[in-house]
């Protein structure tokens, strides 16, 4: 039987990784219990290539992987396309340093009760970074298909909207039910770059509270960085091996990084830096497209790595971070 194609979007597909693709590139990765502690600039230098599509852990301001993103702006990288589904301030500091060439957008230019960013709407709107349209669920739906080796992935998201027609996405009609679906391309990133609580040499990674998409991406991406608050013997995790949510021959290069998720959220570990997130906000709204490059200058580029951006902080700032009533741990929980 024919499937018939009824409506097809204009959305254009960034990613060309496919599920065929991504298994072949899984066959080769090692099983070996092997010592994956690398400095973070060698990790993202050997795994992060130009051109690459990237996937962001943690959702919105929580769980962010910040260190990581200042240091691929550090780098340079140049030209890559990024799954923005659940990312914020870690997006828009990729495109404030000009790495970004594509983005899948779902909810991106909005800094939730922050309002919106004047650096992402500066570059959408003059066409200096490419957009298809997605919805957060849409983009999850994708990343489960290529975490689950098939090409695409039937859903009833996004029908008769202008976010479907604005994306790659097909409205068929079922050949079981008759009626209306939207098919989906998989996802499959090159690579995923996430922020756990704890983490074992060899990649083992567990995460307290809402593990959000993590574990999907993780599955559907051929290379994971993985930072961490810090690294802990085997024995721990394997005490609680049900928080074991990425697991050890799927990661290829772990970092213990504390405060590795400034200026966001860790729950359980300390809260948002409200103030720097306005701060930076307000430099990227500024008319004067030199503000938000003289953040840049002050906040990552003078600075040799995120241990040196942290000093420049100062344990005053952070550990007030940490005072706060948000900060209890789980019930039955002990905090780290």
């Amino acid at each position: 039987m024919e499937m018939k194609i009824l409506e097809e979007g204009t959305g254009e597909i960034f990613c060309k990784n496919t599920p065929i693709t991504m298994r072949e590139y899984a066959r080769g990765k090692t099983r070996a219990l092997i010592d994956k502690r690398m400095p973070l600039q060698e990790a993202v230098k050997k795994f992060i290539n130009d051109g690459d599509y990237l996937a962001i852990g943690g959702f919105g301001h929580i769980r962010i992987p910040m260190a990581t993103i200042y240091e691929i702006v550090r780098q340079k990288k140049k030209n890559l396309s990024v799954a923005g589904h659940t990312a914020v301030q870690d997006i828009d500091v990729l495109m404030a340093g000009g790495c970004v060439s594509n983005v899948d957008i779902a909810y991106v230019v909005g800094f939730e009760l922050r309002g919106l960013s004047g650096v992402q709407r500066r570059l959408f709107e003059s066409g200096q970074v490419k957009k298809t349209d997605y919805t957060n669920g849409a983009m999850s739906y994708r990343l489960r298909a290529g975490a689950q080796g098939v090409p695409f992935i039937p859903v009833k998201v996004m029908l008769g909207t202008d976010t479907m027609r604005k994306s790659p996405g097909k409205v068929v009609e079922c050949p079981f039910t008759g009626e209306k679906v939207l098919l989906l391309p998989a996802l499959n990133p090159d690579v995923l770059i996430m922020h756990a609580h704890r983490a074992d040499i060899y990649g083992n990674c567990q995460i307290d509270g809402h593990i959000v998409k993590d574990d999907i991406q993780a599955r559907a991406s051929k290379r994971i960085i993985v930072t961490c608050e810090e690294i802990v013997d085997t024995e721990i995790l394997r005490a609680d091996p049900g928080k074991t949510i990425v697991p050890f021959f799927m990661v290829d290069a772990v970092i213990e990084q504390p405060w590795g998720s400034h200026p966001g959220n860790m729950p359980y570990k300390y809260y948002f830096d409200h103030e720097f997130t306005e701060n930076y906000l307000a430099k990227g709204r500024d008319k004067d497209p030199g503000a938000i490059q003289k953040w840049m200058d002050e906040w990552i580029y003078s600075l040799d790595d995120f241990n040196a951006y942290v000093t420049k902080l100062g344990a005053s700032r952070l550990y007030k971070l940490r005072d706060d009533e948000f900060l209890r741990p789980p019930m039955g929980g002990k905090q780290s």
